[in-house]
């Protein structure tokens, strides 16, 4: 692109944003742009850049050279999804280059239509990539339907994925102590699961009654036996200093 060609494509951009060209304005944008020409690909690039919305929609749209250089080239890709290269028999390394990057050329200006679809692999995967495939889960059932799915994703998150049968929390929602405050109406949410629903969740067998009923008279006994020791230490006398006749 050379001053005249940035000078009309500055006059395009004014279209968008109302600014005012100049010959230093000119000059500068050839520099920048001195390997992209003036053509339908670079005014649409223009166009693409005023059509999204800013992030801020305070902020005052203002097109310079490397949004145009970037834009353009995505438009130019875009064409290339599908390209597929044509060889010929027999044909050199320079052969290919050359036809390669014609081919390329053609299609990204758009002088050639771009191809419209991909061509299909036929046949299955390996026996051996089919055996990983199923091992690592892919392949297995899909569910009916969306709240299927997100009960079927939540069973399987550790804790949090079954009914807690101590304080009857839901699938998905915390442990609640039984402890209620103005916020917490339901109980407040516990930061760690009560264990028997750490053992639900791991499918580990949970205590009977008789056994729940035996570890709280050993936590009892212990406590009863860290408050005699402590009382104990509490009446200890302190030790008297006896001074020794001279």
């Amino acid at each position: 692109m050379n001053e005249k060609e940035a000078s009309v494509l500055l006059a395009h951009c004014a279209a968008f944003d109302n600014r005012k060209p100049s010959v230093a304005a000119a000059t500068a944008w050839a520099t920048a742009l001195y390997d992209v020409p003036l053509d339908d690909d670079t005014r649409n690039a223009v166009a693409a850049y005023y059509t999204t919305a800013p992030k801020d929609p305070d902020a005052k749209l203002w097109i310079l050279p490397h949004h145009v250089r970037t834009l353009r080239t995505k438009i130019r890709n875009r064409r290339l999804e599908n390209f597929q290269y044509q060889p010929i028999a027999d044909e050199t390394v320079a052969e290919y280059l050359a036809r390669y990057r014609g081919q390329v050329r053609a299609i990204a200006s758009g002088r050639v239509a771009p191809p419209t679809g991909r061509l299909a692999l036929t046949g299955g995967p390996h026996r051996d990539v089919a055996r990983a495939l199923e091992e690592g889960g892919i392949g297995r059932p899909v569910a009916d339907s969306d709240d299927e799915a997100l009960t079927d994703q939540v069973r399987r998150s550790g804790p949090l994925g079954v009914r807690c049968p101590v304080c009857e929390a839901e699938i998905g929602f915390p442990c609640k102590s039984g402890r209620t405050t103005a916020k917490f109406p339901l109980g407040k949410p516990l930061p760690k699961p009560h264990t028997a629903r750490i053992r639900e969740a791991a499918g580990e067998p949970q205590p009977t009654a008789d056994q729940r009923a035996a570890d709280e008279q050993r936590i009892r006994q212990a406590s009863r036996l860290t408050l005699a020791r402590l009382t104990a230490e509490e009446s200890i006398p302190d030790a008297e200093i006896v001074e020794e006749a001279s």
